[in-house]
């Protein structure tokens, strides 16, 4: 990724995630894209679930710069979320929601290059995470057996 890239990402995650409405938007159009990912979420308390959707944003916009630091961490959530039933389709639905957020948010001030920044940045980070849930299938047969492992354990 390129600085003028890596830089576009940082402005553009600062001003949407000062917004409150920006994780509901998100949230509603996963849904609308497939109202089945919503029994994911049971009686979770979707405000919070929003709060942890942007720390996780900020976590790897923050470390664009070296992404290899979060690496960790991604492989972690992605088995964490294998628990949940999440399946390497739903991170394609998740990418277009975010992407159709973002638009939604910045309206024309969503650039083409500014949709490439943020295709990319997902791009990357669901492909780290995909591949740890892949991983956690293959050697562990279950998701609490992998998150029970250090997280260099499953790499190789």
């Amino acid at each position: 990724m390129h600085d003028d890239q890596i830089a576009l990402l940082e402005t553009s995650f600062a001003e949407v995630s000062a917004s409150r409405d920006a994780a509901a938007l998100f949230y509603e159009r996963l849904f609308v894209l497939d109202p089945a990912l919503k029994r994911l979420f049971g009686d979770t308390d979707m405000a919070g679930q929003g709060e942890k959707l942007f720390a996780a944003l900020g976590l790897v916009v923050a470390s664009l710069r070296s992404l290899d630091k979060v690496v960790p961490e991604l492989e972690q959530l992605a088995v964490r979320h294998v628990r949940y039933g999440v399946r390497d389709g739903h991170y394609a639905t998740v990418g277009t929601a975010l992407i159709e957020t973002l638009s939604l948010y910045f309206g024309r001030r969503f650039t083409a290059e500014l949709r490439r920044a943020w295709v990319g940045a997902y791009e990357a980070v669901a492909g780290v995470m995909m591949a740890a849930a892949r991983r956690a299938a293959v050697e562990g047969g279950t998701a609490a057996d992998m998150l029970s492992r250090p997280a260099s354990a499953g790499a190789s």
